[in-house]
């Protein structure tokens, strides 16, 4: 470490020690203005020997447990470099070099899965319901949904997954550290909006290394760290990859490319179900070039919002549509139409007895037509006020038809046989 970096951290240290009460406000305002200092404090947590470590890492506590959130947030900004530092130390059988850091990250869990007054906290999460609209969806845009008695009686119920109580810890072991570490990650990611862009890349680039470590593709990579491959639960990976979605659209578009690329790696060697889905969900949703992402611009994830306003086709077939047709076929019939088509029709003269074989009348047969052959009449009429659009092959199909059936249904009358 350069003797300016030196003296820029150890001049951070005595100031916040003798600051007063009421200026803590205002100094947590101006903390994420001094890029010099935030560069030298990455600088020691690199370097396990330096001997500011320790102080670094008790005045980074002492920034956490204060009332202040910002000052909270400062701390949180060095947690992946933390995290990283920690897990590559252990790898390595080399715990008594990152005690300090070790009692970091145990006294932040520890802090964080209490309340104010000394209860285990207990989060909840509501999974949102796909029937109704959100800022990442439309109902609409899925498709038709089922409407079954299951569904209906789902409809409009909040589903609420908890988690928690959280047990203390007192030290960090095997069985438990990715449990530890996967809880701090979450505390990380609720305060993604608040993290600059060094510790976004920080984040990024841990994640690749943890991945690759040990692996074939360290050398592609040309990372010259350490050989030993270093243990990653399916949980921490998936709180790894809500970091690196938020990356890619602030800022940190190459860093966060491969570092999704290095988590599929690693997801597919282990088989591992969760952060197989998350990361090709994530890969899938991405755009086809770079974004080019102001790193102190706006802080937010870009989603596709479709309007509400419904749009419909102007040759959509609805209920409605066929309903108006109908009342127009009847309201506005076609009489030029009409005349011309009935004047087409050519009804043959059929020779019709009675069933005791004696001719029936003039009269009686002008009366049975006339009673029984009305309705298919009508309907010769209303196929004729078709409109002309339709064709004049499906009208002349429809007329014969017409025809055919009425000359069979007059065949068929009661009381009545064909010569």
């Amino acid at each position: 470490m350069l003797t300016s970096e030196k003296g820029v951290v150890e001049e951070w240290l005595s100031e916040f020690k003798t600051l007063p009460e009421a200026s803590i406000s205002s100094y947590a305002s101006g903390l994420k203005n001094k890029i010099s200092l935030v560069s030298a404090l990455y600088e020691v947590i690199q370097k396990p020997q330096s001997e500011l470590l320790e102080p670094v890492c008790h005045q980074l506590f002492e920034f956490y447990r204060s009332k202040e959130k910002r000052l909270g947030t400062f701390t949180l900004q060095f947690l992946p470099e933390l995290i990283w530092c920690y897990l590559s130390m252990s790898s390595s059988r080399e715990l008594q070099s990152c005690g300090c850091i070790e009692a970091l990250l145990l006294s932040i869990y520890n802090l964080e899965i209490m309340d104010e007054q000394g209860h285990s906290k207990i989060l909840s999460f509501t999974i949102p319901s796909l029937s109704k609209p959100s800022v990442y969806h439309e109902p609409s845009s899925i498709g038709s949904m089922a409407l079954t008695e299951g569904a209906l009686s789902q409809h409009g119920l909040t589903r609420v997954v908890y988690s928690g109580p959280h047990p203390q810890r007192e030290m960090l072991t095997a069985q438990n550290r990715f449990e530890v570490l996967s809880f701090l990650l979450l505390c990380y990611n609720s305060v993604l909006n608040d993290m600059p862009a060094l510790s976004l890349l920080s984040l990024c680039q841990m994640c690749s290394r943890l991945c690759v470590c040990g692996y074939p593709r360290q050398n592609a990579r040309k990372y010259q760290g350490i050989k030993n491959r270093i243990p990653i639960s399916s949980e921490f990976m998936v709180q790894l990859l809500t970091g690196i979605y938020y990356s890619f659209y602030n800022g940190e578009w190459d860093a966060a490319r491969r570092a999704l690329d290095d988590v599929l790696y690693r997801a597919q060697l282990e088989l591992l179900p969760e952060p197989l889905l998350l990361a090709n969900a994530i890969k899938a949703s991405l755009p086809q070039g770079a974004l080019k992402g102001n790193k102190e611009g706006s802080r937010c994830i870009q989603v596709e919002i479709t309007p509400t306003s419904s749009r419909i086709s102007r040759n959509a077939v609805t209920s409605m549509s066929i309903r108006g047709h109908r009342w127009k076929r009847h309201e506005e019939p076609d009489t030029n139409n009409d005349s011309s088509d009935l004047a087409n029709i050519v009804i043959p003269e059929i020779s019709v007895t009675s069933v005791s074989g004696e001719r029936a009348g003039n009269g009686e047969r002008g009366r049975a037509l006339t009673e029984n052959d009305v309705q298919h009449m009508q309907a010769v009429q209303e196929i004729s006020a078709e409109p002309r659009a339709e064709g004049k092959a499906v009208t002349e199909i429809r007329r014969q038809k017409s025809v055919r059936k009425l000359l069979e249904d007059g065949v068929a009358s009661p009381g009545r046989v064909q010569c």
